[in-house]
């Protein structure tokens, strides 16, 4: 029965809170608290971890809501929350989704054409995502399925230092497909990608316009020593 209310409830437009809760919320009589550094009070009236709670200038916040009694520990609940969403939000930063790029040629490819289409499978496979390539066959090309695997073969082993045959060509109907798979995982290559990109910044950083005119300045001295024989004659 109270299953069904609460599915009424949430049906009607509420929602459940995720957040534990903290101070005046908890309502149990007693709670086994945890203090401010992670040390072990033991099992305390509600009252007494609120008075202890005020003390420290901390809130008591229930970290376990199961237990028996519940486990209440104290912090600052708003500066926890600030760092959860903050990990969270660095965790979702450095998440890897795995993506599969498509690369389609001709059997009979132009060799500037190929060299194009190379350097994006090489770009994807650096970025750690996987290359489905696709042959694509028309007319009397059908007739000649070695061509294709003879390109992806081809392909595959100008390659091979960023990516792997991981599925096989195959023919699929007018098509012929082969997927190639990075060496160097997803996660790697954003890291790399991350340091390459603050290495730039950090450079750019580094260039000032007064390092050009300082050598300028080096230079002007050069440029007078030069020109002091042509007054030699004269003297004469």
């Amino acid at each position: 029965m109270a299953v069904r209310q609460a599915a009424a409830w949430c049906y009607r437009g509420g929602s459940i809170s995720a957040e534990p809760r903290i101070n005046d919320r908890i309502r149990v009589p007693e709670v086994r608290l945890v203090g401010p550094s992670g040390e072990q009070v033991g099992i305390v009236p509600l009252a007494k971890a609120l008075e202890l709670a005020q003390e420290y200038d901390l809130d008591l916040v229930e970290v376990a809501a199961t237990a028996r009694p519940p486990v209440c520990k104290l912090m600052d609940y708003g500066k926890f929350k600030y760092e959860s969403a903050m990990k969270a939000r660095e965790a979702r930063k450095n998440q890897a989704h795995t993506v599969i790029k498509e690369m389609k040629l001709r059997p009979k490819i132009d060799p500037h054409d190929y060299d194009t289409k190379k350097g994006h499978v090489v770009r994807f496979l650096k970025q750690g995502d996987k290359v489905k390539i696709t042959i694509m066959f028309r007319g009397r090309e059908q007739s000649r399925p070695e061509l294709g695997f003879r390109l992806l073969q081809r392909l595959a082993s100008d390659v091979e230092e960023l990516g792997f045959i991981e599925s096989n060509p195959k023919q699929d109907g007018r098509n012929m497909i082969m997927v190639l798979g990075p060496h160097k995982k997803k996660t790697e290559a954003m890291a790399e990608a991350r340091e390459a990109q603050a290495a730039r910044k950090a450079e750019r950083q580094g260039y000032t316009p007064d390092a050009e005119s300082a050598d300028e300045v080096v230079e002007a001295p050069a440029e007078a020593s030069s020109e002091a024989p042509a007054e030699t004659p004269s003297e004469a």
